[in-house]
């Protein structure tokens, strides 16, 4: 699993000792990056932790509510969301049900999803410290807790830095800022409230995946491909960014207010990723109904960029500027 290689390309092992005696340093400063990401990485995975987490981007504020729990080799997830439309996410491993009770649909996936907060490295996290320096910015309480405060600065203009409060006994994220260009805040994840180290409750995870009856369950059929064998092509990569998958999907999957036979059978879906922020392009035939005009939306950090590239629809989403994705899809040619 990506957890295990990401543990071992990042030395754990051999540079949490390191760690301990960064608390006595001066802030904006290089630390050892290496540990401080294994670290974090290592708590998000293998800590029990429950709280309430609360996510702020463009003027919107919303909550929800996170429980992790590692049993040994198992690892065990829900989270319900408190505002809007009511929707929980549970996870045994890889299994993934996302479920909608007021509308009784649950959508199943198998799948290692991309990491939400408080994890923080992605696939590819063994090159992080290639295009991000790592620096400490001294120290802060948050949430009860004493907490290691550290700044991503990416290297280039490509990519958002972060800015990260890192529990200081177990190195669990307590909060996370995406920062734009001058170092403004775009988008924050914190936990207002969280307990570390509960006891392990598998059970209000997997009795829920359980209990469907009166469900429509559905089960996207999720195909892996290459984007070459769909007669696609990257002329030249984005530097720092590697294709971690390539997947076509139905356009409609997890999405209860689309009916069933709407829109097109499926989408290809090519995800690329830093190894800490990804971002996703969707490939689609043109539909001169739904894609009436190209468009650039942005939401907090994360950017999204839509338009027509001969008889299909391109649309390039993720938390990286909006140069980033157009270098993406000026990147992407048809090939047959």
């Amino acid at each position: 699993m990506v957890r295990r290689f990401l543990l071992a390309a990042l030395g754990l092992a051999t540079t949490l000792m390191s760690v301990d005696a960064l608390a006595e340093g001066r802030a904006d400063m290089p630390v050892d990056a290496r540990a401080w990401l294994a670290r974090v990485h290592e708590a998000a995975s293998l800590r029990n932790y429950q709280g309430t987490q609360v996510f702020t981007a463009g003027g919107v504020v919303s909550s929800s509510r996170i429980a992790h729990y590692c049993d040994g080799s198992q690892q065990y997830e829900r989270v319900d969301m408190l505002d809007g439309q009511m929707r929980r996410v549970f996870r045994h491993n890889d299994t993934v049900y996302t479920v909608w009770p007021q509308r009784q649909i649950a959508v199943v996936e198998q799948r290692e999803p991309l990491p939400p907060f408080p994890a923080l490295l992605q696939a590819g996290g063994d090159r992080l410290t290639e295009y991000y320096e790592l620096m400490s910015q001294g120290s802060d309480r948050l949430a009860g807790y004493d907490a290691e405060v550290f700044l991503l600065k990416p290297r280039d203009a490509l990519r958002f830095g972060q800015r990260l409060w890192a529990e200081r006994s177990t190195g669990l994220l307590l909060r996370t800022d995406v920062l734009g260009a001058h170092g403004e805040v775009l988008e924050s994840s914190a936990f207002s409230e969280v307990a570390i180290g509960v006891r392990a409750q598998p059970e209000t995870v997997l009795q829920p995946m359980k209990k469907l009856e009166g469900y429509r369950v559905v089960r996207p059929a999720v195909t892996a491909t290459q984007l070459e064998g769909e007669g696609w092509a990257m002329k030249q990569g984005v530097p720092g960014f590697r294709q971690i998958s390539c997947v076509k999907r139905p356009l409609t999957a997890g999405l209860p207010d689309v009916g069933r036979n709407a829109g097109p059978a499926e989408v290809l879906q090519t995800i690329f990723s830093d190894g800490l922020t990804h971002v996703s392009l969707f490939i689609e035939p043109f539909d001169s109904q739904r894609h009436q005009r190209p468009m650039h939306t942005a939401v907090g950090a994360t950017h999204t960029l839509m338009q027509r590239q001969g008889e299909w629809w391109i649309t390039v989403v993720g938390d990286v500027p909006t140069s980033t994705l157009k270098q993406f899809a000026g990147a992407l040619e048809r090939r047959k």
